[in-house]
């Protein structure tokens, strides 16, 4: 019984983890952040993955890249600022920077 819990319990983390992946990609997707960005290749800004390894997901990364992604910034990955997106709503942008961070765990 003990390993049919444990065995479930993983089964749903992995599920879960696969459908808010999913659905943080979607997000980039609708918000036009594949314009500069791609999964493994510079564009215009970094990749998402070259992103995701330079932080990690201790302390107030999410918050930073959030307001990062929110507000613009410049300077991070050379001399291209990156545009504000101040109509991304909070959710979307926590939905999407968790699916970033999380990029570097993940075969993609």
């Amino acid at each position: 019984m003990r390993n049919l819990t444990i065995t479930l319990a993983l089964f749903s983390l992995l599920t879960s983890s696969i459908i808010f992946s999913e659905e943080g990609k979607k997000l980039a997707q609708k918000n036009g952040c594949f314009a500069c960005h791609s999964m493994k290749l510079r564009v215009v800004g970094p990749s998402f993955n070259e992103v995701s390894n330079k932080y990690d997901l201790a302390n107030n990364t999410k918050k930073i890249l959030m307001k990062k992604i929110k507000n613009g910034s410049r300077g991070n990955w050379g001399n291209v600022p990156m545009i504000a997106h101040p109509k991304i709503s909070d959710k979307d942008l926590d939905t999407m920077v968790t699916w970033i961070l999380h990029l570097d765990y993940q075969a993609n």
